[in-house]
Order: C-alpha cells, then sequence, then structure tokens
C-alpha cells in the first residue's frame, strides 16, 4: 500500500495547526517537539502531539529556532584528511556526543594555512578555500587539528570558541587543547623493544612539520636516554613507497643494521615490512617493526603489527564534550587521554649481531 503523500503545494503547517489538531497549546507542541516535555506533559498527551505532527508533516523551522535562540547548534571539525581512518574515527566519536546535545558537525578538510596534524598526521590537503570566511557566521565552535599561527589568530580575534586536537599547549593562544598521551605511547615503543635486547634501532619519522610528531621524535630520545641503546632518524613521507624507498637505503647502507624500525604510523610501518621483504629478510626474526595509530591495517599485513592504539573515538568524543564546556562557560581542563600498546607478531627478541 502506497504512503500517503502530502500536498507540496499546500502552505506548510505551523505549530498552530499541530496544537489545533491535537487539542493542545503551542506551548505544549514546543515542549514535545522540543524534547523537553519529560514531568510537564503527560506521556499519552506527548504521544498525541508528536503522531499529529508526523500526519500533518510538520516540520520545526530550525532556522527561526535557532535565531531566536542565538544558536546554530553546528561545529565545524576541520583535520588533515578526509580519507585517513583515524579522523573518519574521530569525526564518529565527535559526531556522537554532538549528536546527543542536538548539534551537528561539518567535517572539512585543513584549508591553506592549517598544518597537517592528528593522531595520525597525514600528507597535507589540496588546496581548498578557507571555509571560516564563509561558514563563520553560521557557526557555534570549531574543533580543529594544528592550526598555522595566523588562522588561528584570525578564530581568536573573532572569539569563536575553539578546542585543538593534538595540538601544543603552549601555542594555543588560550583555547582550550585535547591531547593523546603520544609521549606514553613512545615510551612503551620504545621500553618493549629494550626489554626484547634491542640497542641498534631506526626511527622512521613522518616528514611532515607538525608537533605531534615533535612529541614522538622527543619521547623517543628520552626514553633511550642512559640505555646504551643507538638510534639514527630516517625522514619518509606517509605513504607506504615511500616509507619502503626510505628504508631500503637506510638498512643498506654501511656499517651495523638496525634489529628494529620504530614508525610514526602504521602506514609508514606497511612501507617498512616491504623493504624487508625485498631485502631478503624476515619480520620479525630479523627485523622487529612497530607502527602508531593502530588502524586497520595493522591487522592486514603478515606479520600482525605491533603497535600503539590511539582511541580515535574516544578523542572525538573528548573534543566535542569539551567544545560543549566551552560553550556552557565553564574552563574544561581533560587530561591527556590514554594509549596502549599493542604486542603482535611484528616484534620479536632482537637477532645475534651479525659477524
Amino acid at each position: 500500500m502506497a504512503r500517503p503523500q502530502h500536498d507540496t503545494t499546500a502552505p506548510r503547517p505551523t505549530s498552530r495547526d499541530v496544537a489545533r489538531a491535537a487539542g493542545v497549546s503551542q506551548a505544549t507542541v514546543s515542549l514535545v517537539l522540543g524534547g523537553k516535555w519529560h514531568g510537564r506533559v503527560a506521556e499519552r498527551t506527548a504521544e498525541r502531539v508528536r503522531a499529529t505532527a508526523r500526519d500533518l508533516g510538520y516540520r520545526p523551522n530550525l532556522a527561526a529556532r535557532n535565531l531566536r535562540l542565538g544558536r546554530t547548534r553546528t561545529a565545524l571539525l576541520v583535520v588533515p584528511a578526509l580519507t585517513n581512518e583515524f579522523f573518519a574515527r574521530l569525526h564518529t566519536g565527535a559526531a556522537r556526543v554532538a549528536a546527543r546535545h542536538g548539534f551537528g558537525v561539518v567535517l572539512y578538510p585543513s584549508p591553506e594555512g592549517v598544518a597537517p596534524s592528528g593522531g595520525t598526521g597525514g600528507a597535507p590537503a589540496p588546496r581548498v578555500s578557507d571555509p571560516f570566511d564563509s561558514a563563520r557566521a553560521a557557526l557555534d565552535g570549531v574543533l580543529a587539528s594544528s592550526m598555522a599561527s595566523d588562522a588561528l589568530a584570525t578564530l581568536r580575534d573573532d572569539a569563536l570558541p575553539l578546542v585543538m586536537l593534538d595540538s601544543d599547549p603552549a601555542r594555543s593562544l588560550g583555547a582550550a587543547t585535547v591531547n593523546l598521551d603520544i609521549a606514553d605511547g613512545m615510551r612503551q615503543v620504545t621500553e618493549h623493544l629494550l626489554a626484547l635486547g634491542h640497542r641498534d634501532l631506526l626511527h622512521l619519522t613522518a616528514d611532515i612539520d607538525s608537533w605531534t610528531f615533535d612529541v614522538r621524535r622527543d619521547a623517543l630520545a628520552a626514553a633511550l636516554r642512559g640505555t646504551g641503546a643507538a638510534h639514527r632518524t630516517v625522514k619518509a613521507a606517509l605513504t607506504v613507497d615511500d616509507a619502503r624507498t626510505a628504508t631500503e637505503a637506510a638498512l643498506a647502507a654501511p656499517g651495523s643494521r638496525p634489529t628494529a624500525v620504530i614508525c610514526d604510523d602504521d602506514i609508514l610501518a606497511a612501507g617498512v615490512c616491504k623493504a624487508a621483504r625485498r631485502l631478503g629478510l624476515r619480520v620479525p626474526e630479523d627485523l622487529s617493526v612497530t607502527g602508531f595509530d593502530d588502524l586497520t591495517l595493522a591487522t592486514a599485513v603478515e606479520p600482525e603489527l605491533t603497535t600503539v592504539r590511539l582511541p580515535a573515538e574516544d578523542f572525538g568524543e573528548q573534543g566535542m564534550t569539551t567544545l560543549l564546556d566551552v560553550l556552557a562557560g565553564r574552563t574544561p581542563e581533560p587530561a591527556p587521554l590514554p594509549v596502549r600498546l599493542v604486542v603482535r607478531g611484528s616484534t620479536a627478541r632482537s637477532p645475534a649481531p651479525r659477524r
């Protein structure tokens, strides 16, 4: 049986029409359809109002309501890349909290002037127009990864509520920040490899100028201090092919060969595994490999990847919760979200030194 179609040429039904048809006041309609009826309107009455609104095809005028409230109930989430799994999960968490509070989240890739950041970093986004100029008036606030100082200053000058994700608190210009405990993640990786006897390490770092990768570099150096272990750093663009090329050159270089490679990202680690196979090395018997993020890729490679799990959805939830606190006039001080090393098959005891 076909569903009844509403006459699209007829005048749009109003809340007054719903009230008249349901036999209640307009105030009651507003309470019920605004979700504020509990304890104030009988459940049977609330159901009658909802059913009447459905039958009439009534849709609330959100623009008019938001104009009265002075809010659009919309947040902008700026990320370095739309194709990266980490940022997709981050958006899921942020949108979940937003929906519980009647907010929407608009996802946008970093415009020019916004530095790549986030849990996994990412290749620079393609050139796109600045979303803030066109969207600023329609936003209640912004969740953003690390920004160039001029873009951040513009937002702060406009007093648009802002929460920075995975960003340097010392350079946030007073904006609230939410971070993952990246330094502890790198400490866990380093201690795991040291416990397996590795003393000659290669750090494959993402060739991106970003605070989150600076933290990884500094945390690795701190964790190795006083251990007698040696490490050197090689940079690669955040792609499997670039990681493979950089690793092949590093492992084939004269001198002692590293027994473990610490990667800033699971994508880099996949490139390391490819390089090892091309050089006739076995993972982990000849070379241990670690990643960062625990993307789906980490369990798609063989052997599966030892990596640091970043709680991306929790990160998005905390970011949106912090933005809601800022909008409510509260001063949030969230602690860094904990991360966890997941040990899989890509790491093993250090092989005996080559003679």
